[in-house]
C-alpha cells in the first residue's frame, strides 16, 4: 500500500493520455468535435500526431510529479485510452509515455494506479469514455476480448516496476439510471453509432470483471491490487468479490457534490443553508454506503473534488444576502467569510477570521472570494472526514484547461502571505476541479 497505514492520499491526471474537451478546449477547437475519438477521425493524421504529441509532452512533465510528492500525495492514478499501444489504426498510442511516468513515480517515491479509462465503442457514452452518446463496447465480444488484451498487456509490461500500485480494469461502466439521466446519452454524433444501445448490465460486469481478474492475478501475482469500479451500483456488489474468491482487490466509487445538484432548476433556487445541508447529508450517506460496502470488500473513492454550486453562487450575492444564512454543522456563515460551528473557526483551516483578512471588500464587509474559500474549506473537510472510512481518495484532476502557460501566469502572492491569503484577494481563474488550483488558493486547508 501507499503508506503504512495503508491509505491512498492521491490524485488523477486526467487531461494527459485520455481526453475531455472541457478540460482541454483548445484541442478541440479547430475540429469542434465533442469528443476525443471525433477528435481523431475528423483531424488530418500527420496534424493529429502533431497535435497530441505537443500536448502530452507538456502536459505532464516530471515536475509535476515532484510537486503531487512534495505536497504529501503518495498516489497517481492515470487514466490511459484503449489505444495506448498504438495498434487501433487512426488513433495514435501513447503507452511510452505511461513508461515516463513509471520512471518519474519512482524517483519522487510515488505509486502508479493504471486506469484503462476507455474501450473500444464506451462503456457509458460520455467524452470520458471517448465516444460521446455511445455504448456499444458490452455487446460486442472481439470488442470486450480486445480490452482484456490491452489489461494484460498493461500488467506484463509494468508488473515489476516498483512503482505500479494496481491495474484499474474500466472507468465508470454505466448504470441503467446513470445513462437515462446524462445528457450526454442523447448526443451521438452519428446516430446509427448510437442505434441500440444502452447500460452496462450487472450480469454483463460481473462476467467481465471475473474474466479481467482471471487474466490479471496470474499476471500480477500476489502483489499490486485489481481496482474495479463499482459501476455505479456500490450497494449491490456486497460478497460478491469474496465469493469469487478474488484477493487484492478495491472497489473504486467516485463522488462529487456537484452531481448531486440535480435537477439543477431546482438546486439553483435552494437558500444557501439549505444547500450545505444538503451537502452534508450527501457526505453522510457516502461514508455510510462506503462504510457497508468495505465490510466485504475494501472501498477507495477514486474520484472527488472541492467543486460545488454554493462556492460558485457566492460571487452572484451582495455583501452580505443570502450569504449570511448559509448552515455548517449546526452553526451559521457569519457574513463575514468564516463558518461558526459553536465556536470553531475554520475561516483560513488553521487560525484567525477569512473576513479578516486582505480579502474584505471594506468595512468588515467579506470579497466574494473570502466568502467562496470559507465553503470550499467546509465542503472539503466535511468530504475528508466522510472519505476517511474508506481506503484512501484520489483528487480530480491535477491539471486543465489551457495547460501550464496559464497557471503560471497566475500573480505570485504578496510579500509576507502564503498562496491562500493572495487567493482570497482574486480567485477568479482558480479552479476548483485542478488541485493545483485548490492548493494555490488554500481552499483545502
Amino acid at each position: 500500500m501507499p503508506e503504512d497505514d495503508g491509505r491512498i492520499n492521491g490524485v488523477n491526471l486526467g487531461g494527459w493520455l485520455v481526453l475531455e474537451r472541457w478540460m482541454t478546449p483548445g484541442l478541440f477547437r479547430a475540429s469542434g468535435e465533442e469528443d476525443e475519438i471525433w477528435l481523431h477521425r475528423s483531424t488530418d493524421p500527420a496534424e493529429l500526431e502533431r497535435l497530441l504529441r505537443r500536448h502530452r509532452d507538456t502536459y505532464i512533465t516530471e515536475d509535476d510529479f515532484r510537486a503531487i510528492s512534495a505536497h504529501g500525495l503518495n498516489l497517481v492514478r492515470i487514466p490511459v485510452p484503449f489505444f495506448i499501444f498504438g495498434d487501433v489504426p487512426g488513433h495514435p498510442g501513447c503507452v511510452e509515455y505511461l513508461d515516463r511516468a513509471f520512471d518519474w513515480a519512482e524517483r519522487a517515491g510515488l505509486k502508479v494506479l493504471i486506469d484503462l479509462h476507455t474501450v473500444p465503442g464506451s462503456q457509458n457514452g460520455f467524452d470520458n469514455g471517448g465516444l460521446t452518446g455511445v455504448v456499444r463496447w458490452h455487446t460486442t465480444p472481439r470488442q470486450v476480448a480486445f480490452a482484456l488484451d490491452v489489461l494484460e498487456r498493461l500488467a506484463r509490461r509494468y508488473r515489476d516496476r516498483p512503482a505500479l500500485y494496481g491495474i484499474e480494469v474500466l472507468n465508470e461502466p454505466v448504470d441503467r439510471l446513470t445513462y437515462l439521466m446524462s445528457p450526454s446519452s442523447s448526443r451521438a454524433k452519428d446516430p446509427g453509432e448510437a442505434r441500440g444501445i444502452g447500460h452496462v448490465p450487472m450480469r454483463f460486469l460481473k462476467r467481465f470483471y471475473r474474466a479481467a481478474y482471471r487474466w490479471l492475478r496470474p499476471v500480477l501475482g500476489d502483489g499490486p491490487v485489481i481496482v474495479f469500479h463499482d459501476g455505479f451500483r456500490l450497494n449491490r456488489w456486497r460478497g460478491w468479490f469474496v465469493r469469487e474468491g478474488m484477493r487484492g482487490v478495491i472497489i473504486d466509487t467516485h463522488a462529487y457534490l456537484v452531481m448531486s445538484e440535480r435537477p439543477e432548476v431546482l438546486f439553483r433556487i435552494l437558500p444557501d443553508a439549505w444547500l450545505m445541508r444538503w451537502y452534508r447529508l450527501f457526505a453522510a450517506w457516502g461514508a455510510r454506503r462506503i462504510r457497508r460496502a468495505a465490510r466485504f470488500t475494501p472501498v477507495m473513492v477514486g474520484e472527488w473534488c472541492v467543486a460545488n454550486g454554493l462556492a460558485a453562487r457566492m460571487g452572484e450575492c451582495g455583501a452580505q444576502g443570502e450569504v449570511a444564512s448559509v448552515d455548517a454543522s449546526g452553526g451559521a456563515f457569519d457574513g463575514y467569510g468564516a463558518f461558526g460551528d459553536g465556536g470553531a473557526d475554520v475561516g483560513d483551516g488553521a487560525s484567525g477570521d477569512v473576513g479578516s483578512r486582505a480579502g474584505d471588500a471594506g468595512d468588515g464587509v467579506p470579497s466574494p472570494a473570502a466568502r467562496r474559500r470559507a465553503v470550499y474549506l467546509r465542503v472539503a473537510a466535511m468530504q475528508l472526514d466522510a472519505w476517511n472510512v474508506s481506503a484512501g481518495q484520489v483528487y480530480w484532476s491535477y491539471r486543465l484547461r489551457g495547460g501550464r502557460g496559464e497557471f503560471d501566469r497566475l500573480a505570485p502572492p504578496a510579500p509576507g502571505m502564503g498562496d491562500g491569503d493572495a487567493a482570497v484577494m482574486d480567485d477568479t481563474r482558480l479552479d476548483p476541479w485542478d488541485l493545483r488550483h485548490v492548493w494555490h488558493a488554500g481552499w483545502m486547508g
